[in-house]
Parts: C-alpha cells; structure tokens; sequence
C-alpha cells in the first residue's frame, strides 16, 4: 500500500467495470491507503462481485454518481458519457476523476472546469501515465540535459491489432477512434515536457479494411525552436520506439513500452514484487558514436491515485488538474480541426487556461 492516510478514508465510487475500470482503476484504487472503493456502477454484478467481494454494486450510474456514500466519483465508461456523468457527479459535491478524454470537445470540458471551480472540488483526468517507466526514464535524462536541448521528439504509441474488434472503442460512435483513445497520453506526456505548443498540424486515417473509425494518428506538435511528433497506430507489430528523442548534444532512444498494463492484465497487483520495473534501458547517443545504456526508472501508476488522494485529505484544490485537462483537450481538439482542415492550428486556450 502507498500513499497519504487521513483520519477517515476517502470513500470512492467506481462508474463503469470495462477494460479501464477492471484492468486499471479498481486495482489502483485499492493499492492507495486512504482511499476505500465503496460501490461500483456496472451492468454485471457477478464479474464485480468475483474480483471486489464486498464491494456494493449498482446498475444506475447516475446513482453512483450522486450517491451520498462516495466523496470521490471515478468515471470510466464510453467517452460519450463522461461529461454528463462528471456534472451529476460535481453539482452532488463529489470530487471527480474521469478517465481519458475528460470530454468529446473543448466547450464541454471548459463547462465542467466551471463546475469543480464553483464547487471547491477536484476535477482530474486519469493521466496515468506520467508514471510509466519509459516516460520516467525519458523525463530524467532530458532534465539532466543528457543531450543538450531538445530540438526534436518522437513519441509513439503502436500496437498490432490488425482484426477490427467490436468494441465502442473501434466503432463509429461519438469520441470513437484512436486519437481519442491514445491521444490524450500522448499529448498529456507532451505538455508534461515542454508546455504548450504554439500551432498543431495533424493527419488522422482508417487504415484497416472496414475501420470505422480513425485507427491511425500522426500529429506535430510546433514549439519555436522543437518539434514533438505524436503517432499512434493499430498495425505496428514491433520495431517503432516508444521514444526517440534528439537535441543538440546527442539523441535517446527508449524501446519499449511500460510493463504495468501487461503486468495488470497478468494478475499482478500494484506494488507486488516486479511490479513497474522495466528491463529495457535507455540508449544515449553522443556526436562521436559513443552508445551508453541507462536501466529504466521504474514506473508506478499508483501514483496518480496518490496523489490523489493527498489533494482531497489535505483539502488543496487549485485547479491545477482541471486546467491541465482543458490544456489536453485543447490540443486533442485542435489536432481534429487541423486533420479535417488540413491547415496547422492555433491553441484556442484563453489566458486562464494557458
């Protein structure tokens, strides 16, 4: 167990028993002391029942959402949803997580920003990968200068999955597709390293016979003096790394990806023994030729929930994570535009918001 205890235990509702919910949150969830999943919203009870016995739970997300058992309301459900369950949830008092994308569009995302901050209360998307190993490990040796400034990054997130699934995920709904999907680690790592950008130039596509939806992203991410290439495929079965970094002193190049969501669907839980470490160094290239391998920094998702957790106990609500997730959906929002447009766009970010 990690992370902050207060005095009485923050009581957490669960929306949504899928992929995310099962593979991810409720496993983190119960891996943070202080935070005690008390109900969870999901449409079979059985499956909840096997994994979380004791656990109470309800058909009716609204009723989570509102539900006078919880503090702290955690929505993973079809991204179409998100909003209108994270209002129920904020106009109850409830702090709110929602998992990525936070909405389907800027406005909806400035809307409940407006909510948490009339309310006093969190409003964070599960980023939860700012804690992955790879990115961790990238994050260090750039903050170390390891090769100078940054001129130019490459980050990818590639799988093999050639075989369109039925899935909301890869069909043809609302906040349906890849960019929706994996963009909002990708931009949110971006932002993490080196701020917002001033322009945003994209190209979504269907690559798979009878995709119905976008199944590969390319996106450029402008900074004055650095580019930041975002890629996101399903048809990529090895050989693309999850991070290739150049500056003016040398380049990195981290392989592979983190182990954690592997590990989790394997059965292992939070903070077991193995649990974040990665045995796939970084490489550091100099001018010469020289090659020098770094071991990975561990990565540790529980992280997020921490942190969490810290925030509500302690009661600091500023508005930071609100205002981070209007910065990320900004951009997810921009690269739509500039992908339909075919232009490069500007942040549509007010000064609040930047």
């Amino acid at each position: 167990m990690t992370g902050v205890s207060p005095a009485a235990p923050i009581r957490v509702g669960l929306i949504g028993y899928g992929y995310a919910g099962r593979t991810f949150h409720a496993p983190l969830i119960r891996a943070v002391a202080g935070l005690d999943l008390r109900l969870v919203g999901a449409r079979d009870p059985a499956r909840v029942a096997a994994d979380l016995p004791g656990v109470t739970v309800v058909a009716d997300a609204v009723a989570v959402a509102t539900s006078d058992a919880v503090d702290l309301v955690v929505i993973a459900t079809p991204n179409d949803t998100h909003a209108p369950l994270a209002q129920a949830a904020l106009a109850a008092g409830k702090h709110v997580v929602v998992d990525k994308p936070l909405t389907l569009d800027l406005a909806e995302a400035r809307a409940l920003r407006a909510a948490a901050q009339s309310r006093g209360r969190l409003l964070a998307v599960f980023h939860n990968r700012r804690w992955d190993s790879d990115f961790l490990t990238v994050r260090r040796a750039i903050v170390a200068g390891d090769i100078g400034p940054v001129r130019h990054c490459e980050s990818h997130f590639d799988r093999f999955r050639p075989q369109i699934r039925d899935r909301w995920r890869e069909g043809a709904g609302p906040g349906s597709g890849i960019w929706y999907d994996l963009g909002p680690h990708l931009v949110d790592q971006a932002l993490q390293l080196f701020g917002l950008p001033e322009r945003v130039t994209a190209n979504l596509a269907r690559l798979r016979p009878g995709a119905r939806s976008d199944d590969w992203a390319h996106v450029v991410l402008d900074y004055p003096a650095l580019r930041v290439v975002l890629h996101a495929s399903m048809l990529v079965a090895g050989g693309s790394p999850r991070f290739v970094v150049h500056g003016e002193a040398g380049s990195l190049i981290k392989r592979s990806p983190d182990p954690q969501e592997r590990q989790l669907l394997a059965g292992l839980l939070p903070g077991a023994p193995g649990w974040g470490a990665d045995p796939d160094g970084l490489e550091i290239h100099d001018g010469a030729g020289r090659v020098t391998h770094r071991p990975a920094v561990p990565g540790d998702q529980r992280q997020f929930y921490q942190g969490v957790a810290g925030t509500i106990a302690r009661g600091t609500i500023d508005g930071t994570a609100a205002r981070e997730a209007v910065r990320v959906m900004a951009c997810l929002e921009a690269a739509f535009t500039a992908a339909r447009t075919g232009t490069s766009v500007d942040l549509p970010l007010a000064p609040d918001e930047r």
